[in-house]
């Protein structure tokens, strides 16, 4: 996979967009600074510097239900880039649906946006966010949401930028080479023994509508599986809130 190091941008996943079919392959864009990062359901993502902000820019052949999977691979990746960095004290946990968490904390974010031509997907790009260095100030935060945290201040390890994709790149060209091997059944394994909050009580929000229940894994599509008092419910897009942050 190529590779683009920008000094400055305001989105690595907008700048795969404005690239778009102009790259000749799969090509991860990093940047040092972004002034105008988000994250899903059009928040900000801030970014403190020495944080890491790239964009996976892909030309996949399939479906929108198809390609969103590949959310699964990139928490995959980055709990395997995580767990490399941070050492074997640290407790990771990937929370459902794009979040990886760090000693309870969110340390990284995925987003991924895609755009096509009738039913194709011609171009993803998948975003990743990791709080390096710092984590972003929680005073903006929804009541409920997990607080963020930073690898630096939880483990002591100061990691550059560049050196986590060395390692977040090969990563997630394994977990994707498994997806297009051996479909999504290994993933959904490998996602679901990692993780947050299995078997527990969970809420799941979808717009003003909540729903609390446990938390029983994902279906072969991706979508949470919660067991509630009316039984076990499929919910493929929802916010995941915990009663307490362990």
């Amino acid at each position: 996979m190529g590779r683009l190091i920008l000094e400055q941008t305001d989105s690595t996943n907008a700048e795969a967009v404005r690239l778009g079919t102009s790259l000749a392959g799969p090509v991860w864009i990093m940047t040092h600074r972004q002034d105008a990062g988000r994250g899903r359901r059009g928040r900000s993502w801030s970014m403190p510097p020495g944080n890491f902000a790239a964009t996976l820019s892909l030309r996949p052949q399939g479906s929108p239900a198809d390609v969103s999977l590949y959310s699964f691979v990139a928490a995959l990746a980055l709990h395997e880039a995580l767990s490399a960095v941070c050492g074997p004290a640290a407790r990771l946990a990937i929370k459902w649906p794009n979040d990886v968490l760090l000693n309870g904390g969110k340390v990284a974010g995925i987003l991924l946006e895609s755009a096509g031509q009738g039913r194709d997907v011609t171009l993803l790009a998948v975003g990743i966010g990791v709080n390096l260095a710092a984590a972003p100030d929680p005073a903006a935060l929804e009541s409920g949401a997990v607080p963020p945290v930073s690898v630096l201040g939880e483990t002591g390890h100061a990691v550059a930028p560049e050196e986590f994709l060395d390692l977040l790149a090969p990563a997630f060209a394994r977990w994707q080479q498994q997806l297009a091997t051996f479909g999504f059944g290994p993933i959904r394994t490998a996602w679901t023994a990692r993780a947050a909050r299995l078997g527990q009580t969970i809420t799941a929000r979808t717009g003003t509508a909540s729903r609390t229940g446990r938390f029983e894994g994902i279906d072969d599509t991706g979508a949470l599986l919660l067991t509630t008092a009316a039984g076990r419910e499929v919910i493929p897009a929802a916010e995941v809130f915990f009663d307490e942050v362990a």
